[in-house]
């Protein structure tokens, strides 16, 4: 069968088909298909045999990590930036991408040369911008383009240590027929910019669009030739950021870094646990737990708030946290600890904005859960971590000691964790086997005695 001359492929998920359709069969999204031309065939004819090698004939070079002059992003890089390295940095727009970057070639620029192009503002407004941050930006070279033969060729004649592209969805080809953002434009763009890029040694900064969903805007191709995936991810309402890899070739994918947007830009937030971790005490649904984010242990707030409801399917509202795994630890509650959640509405909420994903945090939650449902307190210096199992026993949790250090740290006295965690001194580690016996060690003297049977 001919291969057709066209076909239309999806500006969300890049999805492709050979004739055009409404609704895009691989995402969903409605009036997203566009027409492109299809690639000609190859048919394999002049290309020159290129030798292979052993892999024990291979020699590595140990090349420095480049460091960013920003703490929190080389945290979430794994140490800094790798040279000939391909970053994509992805993000709703206004969180702070740029702002982040540009903060880290002011800082680059001061040992290395480091190059801005940007396609979305002019060089006027990159001044003005730069004239707002609180290291001075006037080292950083600027290229105000879009056109991405023209970008290649200043690349290579410059040589810059890094170089960030702001955006990757405006670069356009003239080779490619379609508009600038469509799905064969930046395919094309990022492969083009990733063969440029390891050739002559330039460490490259993809700023890339994300869509209603979170995914970066664009082919899910352009996730695969990168390097580090980073999601700058945040509130416009709140004024903390946090960043986090999704990919990294050349570190831990579970890193985290936070940010405060101020006046002067982004600030770090070293010691975000007593930012995040303070509560109130004597306060009725809320409690501390205890989460881990790569190396880092975070003491956050979680907020619950029990409801009865007139409705036939209560709800289960989580702000922060997998709605999942809500719905499980209400579950093994109302089933092995005794409390009546059938017919009430359960909210959570993690303070702060934070988003967290690790079983390690289950307790705390049950435990915010279990003083809104009763109206008793935690009290103050009490916090909690475990992972619960759905027969109600408690998991130990990855590196607990690192826990119990952050919490002896910020001075809280009391921690309830699950049997068979090694205690740390500085802190009382009240163990406990069954989720019910960890809501009587948590909760107010007055109900630790008075549980409900199930």
């Amino acid at each position: 069968m001919a291969q057709p001359a066209l076909k239309f492929a999806c500006s969300e998920c890049g999805q492709s088909t050979g004739r055009w359709l409404g609704r895009c069969p691989g995402c969903g999204s409605f009036g997203t298909l566009a027409e492109e031309a299809a690639p000609a065939p190859s048919r394999g004819k002049g290309a020159a045999a290129r030798p292979v090698l052993r892999l024990v004939d291979v020699e590595v070079e140990e090349a420095a990590r480049i460091p960013t002059g920003v703490a929190e992003l080389d945290r979430v890089l794994g140490g800094g930036l790798v040279p000939a390295s391909l970053v994509l940095v992805g993000g709703e727009p206004g969180v702070g991408k740029s702002t982040l970057l540009l903060m880290a070639l002011a800082a680059i620029s001061r040992e290395r040369r480091a190059l801005l192009v940007t396609g979305e503002e002019s060089t006027a407004q990159v001044k003005l911008r730069a004239a707002r941050l609180a290291g001075g930006a006037e080292g950083v070279e600027i290229l105000a383009e879009t056109d991405l033969d023209a970008i290649c060729a200043t690349l290579e004649r410059e040589l810059p240590a890094v170089c960030v592209i702001d955006s990757i969805q405006t670069l356009y080809s003239p080779d490619i027929g379609s508009a600038p953002g469509s799905v064969s434009q930046v395919r094309e763009a990022a492969a083009r910019l990733l063969r440029v890029g390891k050739e002559v040694g330039v460490a490259l900064f993809l700023v890339g669009h994300v869509t209603k969903d979170g995914a970066v805007a664009g082919p899910r191709v352009l996730e695969h030739l990168v390097d580090c995936v980073l999601q700058f991810e945040g509130d416009r309402y709140h004024a903390h950021r946090v960043l986090r890899a999704a990919k990294n070739r050349f570190g831990s994918t579970n890193e985290l870094g936070i940010f405060e947007m101020t006046g002067a830009g982004l600030v770090g937030v070293p010691d975000p646990s007593q930012l995040f971790g303070a509560s109130r005490e004597e306060e009725v649904g809320s409690a501390v737990a205890c989460a881990l984010e790569g190396t880092r242990p975070l003491l956050l707030e979680i907020q619950a708030l029990v409801s009865p409801t007139d409705l036939a399917m209560p709800r289960r509202v989580a702000t922060g946290v997998d709605p999942k795994r809500l719905a499980m630890i209400v579950a093994v509650l109302t089933r092995h600890a005794g409390l009546a959640l059938g017919q009430a509405d359960v909210f959570v909420n993690v303070a702060g904005g934070l988003r967290i994903d690790e079983p390690g945090a289950d307790l705390g939650i049950a435990l915010a859960i279990a003083s809104a449902a009763r109206g008793a307190p935690v009290p103050a210096g009490v916090a909690a971590f475990g992972e619960i199992g759905l027969t109600g026993r408690l998991r130990p949790a990855s590196q607990a000691e690192r826990r119990l250090e952050e919490c002896a740290k910020l001075g809280l006295s009391t921690v309830v964790v699950p049997a068979g965690t090694k205690a740390r001194k500085g802190v009382e580690a009240k163990a406990v086997d069954t989720l019910r016996q960890a809501i009587g060690a948590g909760l107010a003297a007055k109900e630790s005695g008075s549980e409900p049977a199930p």
